[in-house]
């Protein structure tokens, strides 16, 4: 549990100052938002968040995240 919070903390707080400060999202930051919110609309937990989220963010683009599926 503590290592889901953790890695959370680390994910989330760049992300957090960021956009205090009314910069744009690296494209990481954008990847990393649209593969978190495709978790939670899964409903994903602990481990199996952890793969996705790890399988998500080194294969998918913004662009191809952000597209309608045909």
């Amino acid at each position: 549990m503590y290592k889901t919070l953790l890695l959370t903390a680390c994910l989330a707080l760049p992300f957090a100052a960021h956009a205090a400060e009314g910069k744009k999202p690296t494209p990481q930051q954008e990847r990393m938002a649209v593969c978190s919110k495709e978790a939670s609309a899964k409903k994903l937990k602990r481990d199996e968040r952890n793969r996705f989220m790890s399988t998500c963010l080194s294969t998918k683009t913004v662009a191809t995240a952000e597209q309608p599926a045909k």
